[in-house]
């Protein structure tokens, strides 16, 4: 799980029908590490794939706070490179 705020959301459609959304989302967070404060930050892509997530998708906007679960997977960009996404599960709106 992970929780932050919306930088940017885009919705498409894959060439096979499937509605995707893709979320950037900042994330900030203080932590303990060996006993030391840690001050934690990541920018991360969201993508939200199917019907049941996109049905609620016209709610998120920038500035909005979530908590996102799912599973860390690595995506190929167009240009050859490598990146670590975010596949949501579950995304709740905080209030």
């Amino acid at each position: 799980m992970l929780s932050g705020e919306i930088k940017r959301a885009r919705q498409f459609e894959s060439p096979s029908g499937i509605a995707h959304t893709v979320l950037t989302l900042e994330h900030r967070s203080r932590r303990l590490d060996a006993d030391l404060p840690r001050n934690v930050y990541c920018l991360i892509q969201v993508i939200l794939s199917g019907e049941r997530l996109n049905s609620a998708t016209d709610k998120f906007k920038a500035g909005m706070q979530v908590d996102v679960e799912g599973y860390l997977s690595l995506q190929q960009g167009r240009n050859g490179q490598n990146r670590l996404v975010l596949h949501a599960e579950n995304v709740e709106l905080k209030t």
